[in-house]
Order: structure tokens, then C-alpha cells, then sequence
């Protein structure tokens, strides 16, 4: 098999947010999809246009403001959804419009009630639309591995004729086992791309056998040149392919697989800390590639090893994803000087007032810890630069109080807009009492908790912890997150922060 190009199909802000409790904004999705592509991901899936205005929106923004990767969007076979599709991704430099259909006979009987004859029609019809768009139209069989493999070819063989130019076949429950996954990925190469030079064919699994990355490496050698994921493998059930596995599989193993990825592997760990942050989904700690211990070692044979050649234990250079190699070790009495040298060899830029604010707040931390190491100084960093709109509410102090037979009880002084109030809560710890007194200040009463996630940034007595909760109003979530060394504080922030969210989207006009 000759050397040649690996198309890296990202859905992290399409399939990676319909993961339970995920709710990105149209802000944190630009924000994402422009470091999906200084990752350079080749085609960047910013949303399914026709799903909601919040989509739409985001779609259009990314297909706007962000240059470099073919911009996507998921439609079904239905004529709203491609036009919204277009109407979505017309201003992008080059956009992809992903048409799908549902070819199993489960998904066509039960989901569906369409027969074959129709699924067949509909196809056809929604790729000749698509086509009137763009000549970059993606097909997907939805379900494919639970399909008849005859009819499944049959619909993506018409959908090729109907002006298809790549065919993605996606594991959509992921069922399939690499042997049987790469037999039927040979059929669809030879029977529908065949000798065509102008058809891709693109491969999408999941994860619920834990098979999905090894699923679709495994493509490659029966001919397919797209694979799509999301980072750190967030997505519906168990998740997608965990893209940054495929970057560095390929670029790890190129005496196996013979393909070449065009991304620059030094953005992998920002991009995953990043998709991280905004989603609230933490990563977790002996992930591939991007979790915290990959390139940790406590065994003393491992560091023996490691001290004395760095490849005894390690296949890849941790600067190759961008990890850093050295801590980063700083305390109270550091100025600002040391902490602008420390951000420096991290390789972190801000502006003079991202600068001021996490350097008081590093202060303020450094005064309750004896040493801040890198982690918890990025921690600091992620959690002061995010952007704040005017008029958010912001939390100025806490005091709570109870515990024995006393009821716990909270007092909230939150500043909107230049003015400061009080708000008094109870409830049955001190978590629950202030964010009973927070909810008052936003006039939610609907607003619930639906998940809540300490996670320690660092280890010891002292130890910094992010804080993640997930709100539902109505029938969406919102994530708040905060880091901090006192949990309930840091509750706090990460409440007044997801009720923000939702504030912003209850004012928001409606499209």
C-alpha cells in the first residue's frame, strides 16, 4: 500500500455535544472550532443547522469567522434540513454538506416507517439537493453495520450516481468488530467506489464496545481515507472515535499504516483542554494521548527507565502533543515577573487585563497554598480568561454557615451591572443552601441541578478542585465551571456561572 493523504473529519461540535448534559453555546463553539483549526483538522462538522436556531447560529458563525478546514453540517434527507444546511454554511471558503438516511431494518421499521423502496428514494433526492449546493456532498447509511449489506451498498452506490463524493459508512451503535468492519468496508470500496478517483471512503464509529478507535484504524487497510471523531471521544452513549488516538496512531505507527494526517500534533493537548472546559466533561486521568498520567511514570523501575532514555517507557515525546515536559512551580511570594516567565515557558499569551485578573487570583490562591504547580496555574488561567459579557452576574462574596442540627445556611452578595445585593438560602449542606440563595438573584426557579463533579486539579491537604455542575431550564443544560480550594466557593462560581448560560439564552430573541 503506497504512502498517501488520511482526511481527519472532525465532529466534535456536532456528535461530541449531543453527549448527555452538553450544551455549548454559539460562543464556546467558535471558540472551539477556531483551535480545531490551528489543530488543522481538515473538515470541521460545526453543527446539524436545521436542529435548532442556537445551531443555525453556530454554524453560520464558524462558516464565517473560521478559515482553513471545509466547514460541515449535518442534514438529514429532507429538503428544509439541506437548505437550511446551505443557508447555514454559504459564507465558508468551503463547506460540505452531510446528508444521511437510516438504511437498517430496525431504524427503517421502527424509527423510520419507511420501506427500502423509499429509504432508496429519499436518499437519492436528498444528495441530487445537496448537489445543486456544493460539489463536496458527503453521504452517510446510518446504522450501516446493522444494515443488509446488499441493500446498504445498493443505497450508497445510487448515492455516488446521485453526485456523492464521499461515502461514510458509520458504526452508529458501534456493533461492529474490526475483522468484519474491515470486510465490509473491502465491499464498499471495490462495489462503490471502485476505480473512481473522485469518491472518498470515510468511516464513523462509536464506542459502545470500546471498539471505535480500533475499528477505524482498521478501515485504512481496506482502503478508507476519511475517519471521523471527536476530541477525547465525547459524543452520544459511550462516544465517538477519540479523534487525537487516530492523529497519533498514524503518526506513531506509519510503518503500519501508510497514511499520512496533515495536523500539527502540537495543538492536541489545548484543543482537549479546551473541549474540556467548555463541555464540562473532565478527561479522564489515564486517557490516551491527552490524560494527565500518559506521560506520567510512579513506578521506580518506569522512572528508572525513563531518567535514563526517555523511550524505554514513552513511544511519543509528550512536546510532540503539546505537553509540557518540566513543573512549574510557584508560591506567594512570587510578583509578577516570575509569574509572566512562568506563563512564557508555558506558552501562554494573554492580554493586560487577562493578565491582571488571573494574576490576582493566582495571588489570592497562592495565599492558601504552600506551591502552585502548572496544573493548577492553567487551571487559574482557563477559569480567569473567559469572556465576560456585561451584564453578567458575578459573585462578590460568600458566607455560609449550620452543620450538627443547625440548617445550613448561605449569604450571596452578587453584582449585576455595577449594583450589589445580598440573597440569604438554606437547604441541606451548604452547597444546596447557596445555590438556593444564587437562584433567587437570576429569577429561575425552574432552574435544577442535573449533575455535579468535584474533581481534584492536584493531589494534598491543599488541593485546588474543578468544579463542574450541568443545569436543565425547560428542556436545555447548561455547564458552569470553576476551580478553586474551597469547594463550596468554587460551587458557587460554577452555578452563578451555568446560570448565566442560561439567563443569556432565556433574553436571547428567538430566530
Amino acid at each position: 500500500m503506497s504512502t498517501d493523504r488520511l482526511i481527519i473529519f472532525d465532529t466534535t461540535l456536532r456528535d461530541g455535544e449531543q453527549a448527555p448534559g452538553i450544551a455549548l453555546t454559539p460562543d464556546e463553539k467558535v471558540a472551539i472550532a477556531h483551535q480545531l483549526a490551528k489543530l488543522r483538522v481538515d473538515v470541521l462538522e460545526a453543527g446539524f443547522a436545521a436542529s435548532s436556531p442556537g445551531d443555525f447560529e453556530a454554524v453560520s458563525r464558524i462558516a464565517s469567522d473560521v478559515r482553513g478546514p471545509v466547514i460541515a453540517s449535518l442534514a438529514r434527507a429532507h429538503p428544509d434540513d439541506i437548505d437550511q444546511a446551505y443557508e447555514a454554511l454559504k459564507a465558508a471558503d468551503r463547506f460540505r454538506i452531510h446528508v444521511f438516511m437510516s438504511t437498517s431494518p430496525i431504524h427503517m421499521e421502527k424509527m423510520l416507517r419507511m420501506t427500502p423502496e423509499e429509504v432508496l428514494k429519499a436518499s437519492v433526492e436528498g444528495v441530487r439537493r445537496a448537489r445543486k449546493y456544493t460539489d463536496d456532498v458527503e453521504f452517510s447509511p446510518q446504522d450501516a453495520t446493522r444494515s443488509d449489506p446488499d441493500f446498504m451498498i445498493e443505497v450508497c452506490r445510487q448515492a455516488v450516481e446521485a453526485g456523492a463524493t464521499t461515502i461514510n459508512i458509520p458504526d452508529t451503535v458501534g456493533y461492529a468488530t474490526p475483522a468484519e468492519f474491515t470486510e465490509l468496508l473491502r465491499r464498499v470500496y471495490a462495489e462503490v467506489k471502485g476505480d473512481r478517483d473522485d469518491v472518498i471512503v470515510s468511516v464513523h464509529c462509536h464506542d459502545d464496545l470500546g471498539l471505535a478507535v480500533a475499528n477505524s484504524l482498521s478501515a485504512i487497510s481496506a482502503g478508507a481515507r476519511q475517519i471521523e471523531g471527536a476530541i477525547n471521544g465525547i459524543g452520544e452513549r459511550a462516544g465517538n472515535t477519540s479523534i487525537e488516538e487516530v492523529i497519533m496512531a498514524i503518526k506513531t505507527r506509519q510503518d503500519v499504516f501508510e497514511v499520512e494526517v496533515g495536523c500539527d500534533t502540537t495543538q492536541i493537548y489545548e484543543t482537549s483542554r479546551l473541549v474540556s472546559q467548555l463541555t464540562g466533561y473532565p478527561v479522564q486521568y489515564n486517557k490516551a494521548i491527552v490524560g494527565r498520567n500518559a506521560f506520567a511514570h510512579e513506578s521506580g523501575i518506569h522512572q528508572h527507565g525513563v531518567l535514563r532514555a526517555r523511550e524505554t517507557y514513552e513511544i511519543m515525546d509528550a512536546a510532540m502533543v503539546g505537553q509540557q515536559g518540566g513543573q512549574i512551580v510557584l508560591g506567594k511570594h512570587s510578583g509578577r515577573a516570575g509569574f509572566a516567565d512562568a506563563l512564557s515557558r508555558m506558552g501562554i499569551e494573554l492580554e493586560d487585563e487577562e493578565f491582571n485578573r488571573a494574576f490576582a487570583r493566582f495571588k489570592e490562591i497562592a495565599d492558601r497554598k504552600v506551591e502552585i504547580g502548572e496544573a493548577e496555574l492553567r487551571a487559574i488561567i482557563e477559569d480567569e480568561t473567559q469572556p465576560r459579557p456585561d451584564d453578567m452576574v458575578e459573585l462578590v462574596s460568600l458566607h455560609v454557615s449550620g452543620g450538627n442540627d443547625v440548617t445550613p445556611t448561605a449569604s450571596v452578595t452578587l453584582r449585576t451591572n455595577g449594583s450589589e445585593r445580598t440573597y440569604e438560602g438554606k437547604g441541606d449542606g451548604m452547597v444546596h443552601a447557596s445555590f438556593a440563595a444564587i437562584k433567587q438573584a437570576f429569577d429561575i426557579d425552574e432552574a435544577r441541578l442535573v449533575d455535579y463533579r468535584v474533581v481534584p486539579v492536584t493531589s494534598g491537604a491543599d488541593a485546588m478542585a474543578e468544579i463542574n455542575v450541568v443545569i436543565r431550564v425547560g428542556d436545555q443544560t447548561f455547564a458552569g465551571r470553576a476551580v478553586n480550594t474551597d469547594v463550596v466557593e468554587g460551587s458557587a462560581f460554577a452555578f452563578v456561572e451555568a446560570m448565566n448560560k442560561a439567563a443569556r439564552v432565556r433574553s436571547a430573541p428567538t430566530r
